[in-house]
This record gives structure tokens, sequence and C-alpha cells, in this order.
């Protein structure tokens, strides 16, 4: 029977130590929810092993399928440009997929509302809260949209009102956004940051939300956000199951 592809999550990476160390914690929840699968680690920069290095020693050892997952919530520069540069640098002998990024995805949302009820929100507190939807930001325009789209969603789950912001590269920045959630009149506002590990950028949301009533954690290693990173491998290893008549 062959063996089901490895997993290799490629993350960003950062010098802030609290960022691996927050991947590594989402990782191991992976594997909590898939015994038997082989998950494995790669970073672009800062961190190591480094995805090209994994890579090598996959090879190496004999791999031949890989589902290399982005670990990132939108489809922007490190997903279009740096990480298929690297995957078209290994080695030839390895079949690799690239899996799509995590978002947008339902199980996002639950996981940016878990965050919040974590710091102190309830389910009864929605229609009066207004929601910073905080991300790190992007010049890419297909990114952008789908902030304001998942914006859009989550107020229709019933919160006083949803704005988007970012850290970077766009605007608006969060504490504009929590002053304009202040000024439609709603009675609290909460910050979700829409970025899966601390860092510079998530610093950066945290203190733009000095103005808030609310501020969330960083969806981190989230049960949501794991079963998420599953189901893109999933999809990204059908194919070859298809291919053996399965």
């Amino acid at each position: 029977m062959r063996s089901e592809p490895v997993l290799l999550v490629i993350a960003h990476g950062s010098r802030d130590p609290r960022h691996a160390a927050t991947v590594h914690a989402l990782v191991e929840r992976v594997r909590s929810l898939r015994p038997g699968l082989r998950v494995e680690t790669g970073f672009l920069d800062f961190n190591v092993p480094s995805a090209p290095g994994v890579l090598e020693s996959l090879a190496a050892e004999g791999v031949r399928d890989v589902v290399a997952l982005p670990l990132l919530l939108t489809r922007a520069f490190h997903a279009k440009a740096d990480i298929p540069a690297v995957l078209r640098d290994a080695p030839a002998r390895l079949r690799i997929r690239q899996a799509d990024v995590l978002g947008p995805s339902p199980l996002l949302l639950s996981a940016l509302e878990r965050r919040l009820y974590e710091a102190g929100l309830t389910p009864a507190d929605k229609s009066s809260t207004g929601v910073v939807l905080a991300s790190a930001g992007s010049s890419d325009p297909e990114a952008i949209a789908v902030i304001a789209s998942l914006a859009r969603d989550w107020w229709r789950t019933g919160w006083c009102a949803v704005m988007p912001a970012f850290a970077s590269a766009s605007l608006p920045r969060t504490e504009d956004a929590v002053r304009d959630l202040r000024a439609l009149g709603c009675a609290r506002v909460a910050v979700a940051p829409y970025v899966l590990a601390p860092g510079f950028l998530p610093d950066r949301i945290a203190r733009g939300a000095a103005g808030a009533d609310v501020l969330a954690d960083v969806l981190g290693a989230a049960p949501e956000v794991a079963r998420v990173l599953l189901a893109r491998y999933d999809a990204a290893r059908r194919p070859a199951v298809a291919a053996l008549g399965a």
C-alpha cells in the first residue's frame, strides 16, 4: 500500500522567537489530528530548518511524494512567487504538489470568534460589538479583496459591524478602524488579528488596538486552523489518489 505524501508546512519565518514556537505548536496539533501522517516544517527565512534544506533531506531519504503547504492566509507574494521558486529548485526526484493557502475558510471565521470569546466576549455581545478584522496587509489586490470579502461575510453572522484593517502596505490601520467603529455607534469595539503567529506586524496591530475594548490573540494553534490545514493537504493529494484508482 502506498504511503501518504509527506506534508511539508512552509512558513515565512521571523526574528521573533514566538513566531517559530507558534508554528511548531500548530504543526503538533496537526499531527495529533492525523496520527501516522508525516508532517515536516520548513521556513523561508530567519528560522531553521529552511524549506530547501527539508526538501533536500526528504529526497536523500528516498521520499517521493510531498505536499507543500504555504502557511499563509491569503494568496499574495509569498504564495505566488517565493514558495513556487523554492519548489522549482527542489530535487528532481521529488513529486511536489503545492496546496492552497489556508484562507478564506468558514473554519477560520470560527477560529477568529474562538479567540474573541477567549478574550472575554460572549455570543450575546455580537450585535452590540464592532470588530476590526486586522490583517498583516499586502500590496496584492487579490489579497486585499479577500480580506474585504471576509469582513463582509463575518458581519453577516450578527456582529454590529466588521471593518478590515491592515498593519502594512494598505489602509486603514487598526487604530483608524477602531475610531470608525466608535463613530458608527457600536457599544464596544474588539480587534481580531487575522494573523497566524506573533511577530513585528501583529505587535503593530496590538498597538493600534489601544483604543479598543477587547484585543484577541493571534489564530495560532487553534484547532480550526489545524483542520483547515489538513483539508488543504487532502485537496492537494486527491489527484494522486485518483490516478491510483482510489
